[in-house]
């Protein structure tokens, strides 16, 4: 026995031409290379946010090591001086204590960069739709005669 509402849904497929076959097949490809496309998107905009992170304090390290360390450096070391230590000791522990301060930015800023990841979810879509689209096969076209008109 036969389900008449499955044959009718063969029927209503067999009935679709080789144009629109066509364009449904070229609007769907269009859609998965849409959604491939904005998956990358997210993917990449959040890995751009870490990278922007790291860049910023990598950037701040780099501020702080270079501009105020010279200023806030006397400070600090005329103010331990007056403690009674040495003028050259004391220029020494404020110039280390700035460099640690960079050194700890810069390590958070190589924390950040390494959450930094391709976009691996995108990556395998592409290769499973590569996978799948080397799968198919043209349909050959049996050889026709000319026509004579």
């Amino acid at each position: 026995m036969s389900d008449p509402g499955n044959s009718a849904a063969i029927a209503v497929g067999a009935d679709r031409s080789l144009g629109q076959l066509v364009a449904s097949a070229t609007a769907e490809m269009s859609a998965l290379v849409h959604d491939e496309i904005a998956l990358a998107k997210a993917e990449l905009r959040q890995d751009v946010k870490r990278g922007a992170i790291g860049g910023t304090a990598i950037s701040i390290a780099g501020v702080f090591a270079l501009f105020s360390l010279p200023v806030l450096s006397f400070a600090a070391a005329y103010g331990i001086h007056n403690l009674g230590l040495g003028l050259a000791w004391s220029f020494l522990i404020v110039g280390a204590a700035f460099l640690l301060l960079a050194a700890l930015l810069a390590l958070l800023a190589v924390s950040k960069f390494k959450k930094v990841k391709p976009p691996e979810k995108s990556i395998a879509s592409a290769k499973q739709t590569a996978a799948v689209l080397q799968g198919v096969k043209p349909h050959t076209r049996p050889a026709q005669d000319k026509l004579t008109v």
